[in-house]
């Protein structure tokens, strides 16, 4: 099975945080084109977090509050189109049929005013619900991820089993699942949009071929005393990539390459700034913060690193991990992580 609908809420206090959040969302796209769907009423923040959606995406003008505008155009910092729909002054038919004239679009269409609609679009979908409080400031956001699809706790238990992955990997990997989410739960908490669901299904499945990278010559890493036929073939299949690189490609084959995409940067170093997602991000740390079963500091991690794999060519690079690790800790969390 897969789950493809799953929701995260976050407390914003004020309207700055409600601008921040915004641009986070920013951070965690994986396909386009996709609907950003906002509802609630008036002074809810919706035009605010927008704002704050489209700065993050390089568009220097301002999305404006209800018009008799009903949709302006913007060009992103990467050249996709970028489709405001205002609905406050439409509803009913009148809103569903401007709405339908714009299905067939690229990039990113945000669509204000949704609950004037009495059916949502179709396809990728990412729905922002904000709603006033009984508090005297802030708001409640909820955000319902309909966009990418990801494997199901039976699907990857199915893969483990198929690919006769060694039970400390599936330990590891399970460790490494609940550390990301852990951490994802923490920034949530600041006001960081974060796909807790598919961080844990990414860390679940991270090291699914870990096994690629075992050296074939008395490489009994598995739990038998041979290793497994199918580590051949799964070599040969994805001959020339890492196990990062090979995992990518059997998730995206699988037609989960969201989930690709977190998994695929793991490694010993994670792509340029203005290609990180939050995701990527968090599980970089996370796996860089678990020995085997046991969550450890990132020097204990380094410190263990170095002296398993001594004498490897890729060690040259593990100066590289580390710096990039202490520097991702410090953004995530300040000078104090979770733990």
């Amino acid at each position: 099975m897969e789950t493809i609908d799953y929701n995260i809420e976050i407390w914003l206090k004020e309207a700055e945080n409600t601008h921040t959040c915004g641009k986070s969302l920013a951070d965690s796209i994986y396909t386009t084109p996709v609907t950003i769907l906002l509802s609630g009423e008036i002074g809810s923040g919706k035009t605010t977090f927008l704002n704050g959606f489209s700065e993050a995406l390089g568009i220097q003008e301002d999305i404006p509050s209800p018009t008799f505008a009903l949709e302006h155009h913007h060009k992103t910092k990467s050249g996709a189109p970028f489709l405001h729909i205002d609905l406050y002054r439409l509803s009913g038919k009148e809103a569903e049929a401007f709405v339908e004239q714009t299905g067939e679009f690229e990039g990113f269409r945000c669509i204000e005013w949704t609950q004037h609609l009495s059916r949502l679009p179709a396809g990728p979908t990412i729905a922002i619900s904000l709603e006033d409080t009984n508090r005297k400031q802030g708001h409640r956001l909820e955000c319902t991820f309909h966009d990418v699809p990801l494997p199901g706790t039976a699907r990857i238990l199915a893969w483990r089993e198929e690919l006769e992955l060694p039970h400390h990997i599936s330990a590891h990997c399970d460790t490494v699942a609940d550390l990301a989410v852990e951490f994802g739960r923490h920034i949530l908490k600041e006001g960081t949009i974060v796909r807790l669901n598919a961080l844990k299904v990414a860390g679940q499945l991270h090291d699914l071929l870990r096994f690629v990278d075992f050296p074939v010559e008395g490489s009994a890493q598995s739990d038998s005393p041979t290793e497994p036929a199918i580590w051949e073939r799964v070599r040969e299949q994805y001959s020339g990539l890492h196990h990062e690189g090979a995992c990518a490609a059997f998730l995206r084959k699988n037609g989960f390459a969201a989930c690709a995409d977190i998994v695929e940067v793991h490694g010993l170093s994670l792509p340029p700034n203005e290609r990180r997602t939050i995701e990527q991000k968090l599980l970089y740390y996370a796996d860089k913060r678990v020995s085997h079963e046991n969550v450890v500091s990132l020097e204990e991690r380094f410190a263990e690193f170095t002296e398993r794999y001594k004498g490897r060519a890729y060690m040259a690079d593990a100066d590289i991990w580390f710096g990039q690790a202490k520097e991702l800790e410090k953004e995530l969390f300040g000078k104090r992580p979770p733990r």
